[in-house]
């Protein structure tokens, strides 16, 4: 009876069948079968990508988004990856879609845009180890797309576009109140050392008004009107109690000058008396 030769590559299973029944499983290498009785049928184990194509989830708010996932998975079980399954692959690329409409069915629109490494983690916790039911592993899952509807995309367009320009209009508004601000400031203080200067001038025109005065009054004024002013400073000094001033009467115009001398000679008593009442005891 002639033999037939399978040789099942490596990293590979082989599923020896008879009359179409399975009988055992062959590792890789050169393998002998009984053609027309048995077949062997060759199992990849190594891991395959496989990508989910665009189909639509509804959010917890009624937004419709567009996903799209690519996956990696691997046999663990060629016997019911084969055999327990029509199609292991689309079992489990069904339940992954089911898993993921049902964690982003509980999320609201923004929540699920900008989560999409939680949803990612919450998928793989959610599929878990498929091998007992599929014979597959799910090594690595990911959302490459999570966009919403062009109408849901329009909207958030205008609304962006309008957060925008109130953003901008706001700092408009203050940097135009802040010039404001600086500017009534400045001619504040511009009025302020105006109004100062001329209020200075002001006091200095009329003290020198008041010094010219003087000074021509006194231009024209006489010996009778300084032996005047020596009479009534030397009343004033006479009517202070303090000390008691001789002078000479022979020439009146000195009483002003006695005057002025004997109120020198009171502050300097008064200093004097003020300096030995400091002194300690």
């Amino acid at each position: 009876m002639p033999f037939g030769i399978k040789v099942v590559s490596q990293n590979c299973q082989g599923l020896v069948e008879s009359f179409g029944k399975y009988k055992h499983s062959v590792e890789s290498g050169l393998h002998f079968y009984i053609p027309l009785v048995q077949h062997i049928r060759i199992v990849s184990l190594a891991m395959q990508p496989i990508e989910l194509p665009h189909y639509s989830i509804i959010t917890k708010d009624n937004a419709e988004v567009s996903t799209s996932i690519t996956l990696n998975y691997h046999v663990t079980d060629a016997v019911k990856y084969e055999y327990n399954n029509t199609d292991s692959v689309e079992s489990m690329a069904q339940l992954v879609r089911g898993h993921l409409r049902d964690i982003i069915g509980r999320m609201e629109l923004n929540d699920a845009l900008g989560s999409t490494a939680k949803i990612n983690a919450d998928l793989s916790i959610a599929i878990g180890d498929l091998t007992n039911t599929y014979g597959i592993n799910v090594d690595r899952i990911n959302i490459d797309e999570l966009l919403p509807s062009e109408e849901i995309q329009r909207a958030m367009d205008k609304q962006l576009t309008a957060d925008r320009q109130r953003i901008a209009t706001i700092a408009q508004a203050e940097g135009e109140a802040e010039s404001i601000r600086l500017t009534n400031e400045a001619k504040n203080n511009a009025l302020m050392a105006t109004a100062k200067a001329q209020a200075q001038a002001t006091r200095a025109d009329a003290e020198r008004y008041r010094i010219d005065t003087v000074q021509a009054g006194l231009t024209h004024a006489d010996d009778k009107y300084f032996k005047n002013q020596s009479i009534n400073a030397y009343s004033k000094l006479a009517e202070s109690a303090a000390n008691v001033v001789v002078v000479p009467n022979d020439d009146s115009s000195n009483y002003g000058q006695t005057a002025l001398i004997a109120q020198a000679l009171k502050q300097d008593n008064n200093f004097t008396d003020d300096y030995q009442s400091s002194e300690p005891k």
